[in-house]
């Protein structure tokens, strides 16, 4: 079986496609996964030269057949503990990409960088396509780090980045302690955001309390290059439309630390809203954008690329999982 084996678009740099070269009929899960044993160096040099690589045509049209897959690709999957963003559980390790409203566009991030642990890789398989947008964006996170104003670069690495979480106890605003940490036990929720860098303070209404300091810009195990990788702007209450951002500031005007997520400056000074937008434009000219088909996977190394979700309307079903 031959395969193309290119960049999507010929003035980007992400995504690398890996395809079947001509329409044919019966190719599966298992010729993706004897592609990638055989050719698994060159894949590791592509992700590590591109960010992002998809595969298409191979038939990953199931929730059963993409954790066979990724499972396949990397034994090691990661349960979503500590995350910020609404999800279901399939399955050990395998889980819906978001189920935030769907109306509303998800700001570009690299997963879990508000914490000192996070997945190396993120993959995401389209099991229904959506009919108008809906695309995952990628863009490069090397890429953004020199294309911000280095005023911002500067003051962002020299202060960094204290992000304030809130969850609440079962009965409030914003998600609980209890999804966020897939536990009802306290110990487990300190022992393991303790682990994460994170300081937890329990409050009298069943709430908690996190608070982490962390590094705007990390430095890739591999390639040893640099990379924009915090959450700042996607933290900053400023990230939501401006009508809800407004009655949000209004109702915890002076509590700031009190919204169920915020970021600060690491020394807890304000993060200037004109400097997240700039962040936020500059982050959203980088992005690269392509439409989802049934079957797709895509692979992407969570520190040298960051993701978002647009808008969309009608079904849509993509699933991830982490490494």
């Amino acid at each position: 079986m031959m395969f193309t084996r290119k960049l999507m678009f010929p003035d980007q740099t992400m995504p690398f496609i890996v395809q079947p070269e001509a329409a044919q009929e019966n190719v599966t899960v298992n010729n993706l996964l004897s592609y990638y044993t055989a050719n698994q160096e060159f894949l590791e040099m592509k992700l590590l030269d591109h960010g992002a690589i998809l595969f298409r045509g191979f038939g990953v049209k199931t929730p059963a057949s993409f954790a066979r897959c990724v499972r396949s690709l990397n034994s090691n999957l990661l349960n979503y503990i500590d995350g910020n963003s609404p999800r279901t559980k399939l399955a050990d390790g395998v889980y819906t990409s978001t189920e935030y409203p769907s109306e509303y566009y998800i700001s570009m991030h690299n997963e879990l960088s508000y914490s000192n642990k996070w997945p190396r890789r993120l993959f995401f398989g389209c099991i229904v396509a959506p009919q108008e947008q809906g695309e995952t964006p990628i863009a490069d996170s090397r890429v953004i780090l020199k294309s911000i104003d280095p005023n911002v670069v500067e003051e962002f690495t020299r202060k960094g980045v204290k992000y304030v979480r809130n969850l609440q106890g079962g009965n409030g605003v914003g998600p609980s302690w209890q999804d966020t940490f897939e536990t009802t036990d306290k110990a487990v929720v300190e022992e393991y955001a303790t682990a994460c860098g994170s300081e937890v303070q329990w409050q009298a209404d069943g709430s908690v309390k996190l608070t982490q300091v962390r590094p705007a810009v990390a430095e890739h195990p591999q390639t040893k290059q640099p990379v924009w990788f915090n959450q700042a702007d996607q933290f900053h209450p400023s990230t939501h439309p401006r009508k809800v951002y407004e009655t949000m500031m209004s109702v915890y005007a002076g509590k700031e630390d009190a919204l169920p997520q915020n970021a600060f400056f690491g020394d807890d000074t304000p993060i200037p809203v004109a400097m997240l937008e700039h962040i936020r434009e500059t982050t959203k000219k980088s992005a690269v954008l392509f439409p989802w088909q049934a079957g797709d996977l895509l692979v992407i190394d969570n520190m040298l690329t960051c993701h978002g979700r647009m808008p969309y309307a009608g079904p849509r079903k993509i699933l991830v999982s982490m490494s």
